[in-house]
């Protein structure tokens, strides 16, 4: 049996030991200390856009707690994007919201600014109000139109909260996703451009709005000197050690970057003489992805075979692949909600596949995925 060769692993620089050993040395184990500071002094230059940017336990902690701060409560509707992974919509139920579902564009697969008005002007009209913010995504690190979907958003006064867990170092026109919104929402998951272990940052607009999530994620305790409570609050700060992850994998992240492009380059160079296998590549010049993950969509009409028989045929060859993201409006536990759009993401979901690409691949292992492709087409051309 080959080595197995995985989705999205995580990769450590060299210097994270650095940092956790000296939380140890100074007892700083706990949530908060030098190094939670100090890993969102980094991220807050890297990112620019003169943020305010606050470590948590998670991305959906952030989603969660910059809901609770734009006033959205029991009965009020969220817009979403439906293509995208369950941690982006589920906070909406966390607070009794209800999620309002939103498809894809085809370039970008991210949040259709065209179906995004549509969808506003169709729930004022039916409810007598308007939705309380806006979740779009920047899908497998690929950018949204964050200025048509934020013109939209203005049009109508109604927030935007970005989801940017998967776009640590991706731009649209020059700016670095993450600072588009009101609010984003970065994760440092362990298949992430760069992890905390576990862990995640709310990106806030004030400094005001940085405070008040410090204050809900260390469970709302008053001023006082005493344990009192005003507020229902929650335990979702980050831990000085995992924070001391995060500064030894920002010296890293900008080579994670190019490492996961480069993967995309080649695989594009291997794949670029077959048909009916799509790469999912930037539309313009104005979008710089991360490619955190590599996505492919196959057309099974030209290559004789679907997504889900290259994947098993992968899996027997020891190597990861995954589905796309499987849309918010086709999952039983948002059955029930409004969804708009013409059926883009299904199409996507029904063929696409994400291709190994964390950021110690050899070109060998490229070649090795690459070739499970290559001969699942020469098959079909023997049959």
């Amino acid at each position: 049996m080959h080595k197995k060769i995985w989705l999205s692993l995580a990769q450590m620089g060299g210097k994270e030991q650095q940092f956790v050993k000296e939380a140890f040395d100074t007892n700083w184990v706990v949530p908060l200390g030098p190094n939670v500071e100090g890993f969102e002094r980094d991220l807050q230059s890297y990112i620019g856009g003169n943020k305010n940017v606050v470590a948590l336990s998670s991305g959906t902690a952030a989603i969660h707690l910059a809901l609770i701060q734009l006033n959205i409560g029991p009965g009020d509707e969220v817009i979403c994007q439906s293509f995208t992974f369950a941690a982006t919509a589920n906070p909406i139920k966390y607070i009794g919201a209800n999620p309002v579902f939103i498809d894809s564009e085809p370039d970008t697969w991210n949040m259709s600014p065209a179906v995004l008005e549509e969808a506003i002007l169709d729930r004022i009209a039916k409810t007598g109000k308007k939705p309380k913010a806006i979740i779009p995504v920047h899908l497998y690190g690929m950018p949204a139109r964050m200025d048509k979907i934020t013109e939209v958003a203005d049009k109508f006064g109604i927030p935007v909260l970005e989801d940017a867990a998967e776009a640590l170092g991706s731009k649209y026109k020059g700016q670095s996703c993450g600072t588009f919104g009101h609010f984003a929402c970065l994760s440092f998951n362990g298949n992430k451009m760069i992890t905390t272990s576990g862990g995640g940052a709310l990106v806030c607009t004030t400094l005001e709005e940085a405070n008040k999530t410090k204050f809900y994620a260390t469970q709302a305790r008053d001023n006082a000197p005493h344990y009192q409570h005003s507020h229902i609050g929650y335990n979702y700060r980050m831990s000085n050690i995992c924070a001391g992850i995060g500064r030894g994998q920002m010296l890293v992240l900008e080579d994670h970057v190019t490492a996961r492009r480069k993967n995309h380059q080649i695989y594009r160079e291997l794949l670029q003489d077959f048909a009916g296998i799509t790469f999912f590549d930037n539309p313009s010049n104005d979008f710089e992805s991360n490619h955190w993950l590599t996505c492919i969509i196959i057309d099974p009409k030209i290559t004789g075979f679907t997504k889900e028989a290259l994947r098993l045929r992968m899996e027997a060859e020891n190597i990861e692949t995954r589905p796309l993201w499987k849309p918010m409006h086709l999952q039983p536990v948002f059955a029930d909600c409004n969804f708009y759009g013409s059926g883009v993401a299904e199409k996507l979901f029904d063929q696409g596949l994400c291709l190994p690409s964390h950021t110690n691949l050899t070109r060998k292992d490229l070649e090795r995925v690459v070739d499970q492709i290559i001969n699942m087409i020469k098959t079909q051309d023997i049959l």
